[in-house]
């Protein structure tokens, strides 16, 4: 009997608007058109588009089951297994999740990832990095800086008031209320 062979890892990183969950339910849909058994994962801190459900900023949905911690990964691992395991806003399952994206992998499950490679003062943010440092293919998008147009490789936080936000300030979720996409001399 042949060994499985291992599953192929694809990062999609960026800033906040920059398209990173539009390009992983695009993913998620071709797999689907292709016959192939598609798990979509979503983490529970975000609850902006309601209860088991991933939806992008422009509107695009897809069913998710939607997790607090990484390690309910691991039932993907019995039979039947996806094909694919898509997984979205990886930084919220933080650094515990990179060795059970290496057992996905070993199992023979390609897994595509989204998610914030920068917080929102410009620090790499984990676990990107360190899957983007072993995956097959990285995809990197920028969005728009809402300050001069150019590409915008950064995000910041808002404060109340229009100013920018502090290192100081408390985690938070959120959308275009909090957040602006800016470039580098913007940010």
């Amino acid at each position: 009997m042949r060994a499985r062979e291992a599953g192929p890892l694809h990062v999609i990183a960026g800033p906040m608007f920059a398209g990173k969950t539009e390009e992983l339910l695009r993913r998620v849909h071709r797999a689907q058109l292709a016959g192939r058994q598609v798990e979509v994962i979503g983490h529970r801190l975000d609850t902006r588009p309601g209860a088991e459900v991933l939806r992008t900023h422009v509107g695009r949905t897809a069913p998710a089951r939607m997790l607090a911690a990484p390690e309910p990964l691991r039932e993907l691992l019995d039979d039947p297994r996806p094909d694919l395991v898509a997984i979205d806003e990886a930084q919220f399952f933080g650094p515990r999740i990179v060795p059970i994206v290496e057992e996905l992998l070993a199992a023979g499950i390609q897994v595509e990832v989204a998610g914030l490679c920068v917080t929102y003062d410009g620090e790499p943010f984990a676990p990107l990095p360190d899957l983007m440092a072993v995956a097959e293919e990285v995809v990197k998008l920028t969005a728009v800086c809402a300050v001069c147009g150019a590409d915008a490789a950064f995000h910041v936080r808002l404060i109340a008031g229009g100013g920018d936000a502090t290192r100081a300030t408390a985690e938070q979720i959120g959308g275009a209320e909090s957040y602006q996409a800016r470039c580098r001399s913007h940010r």
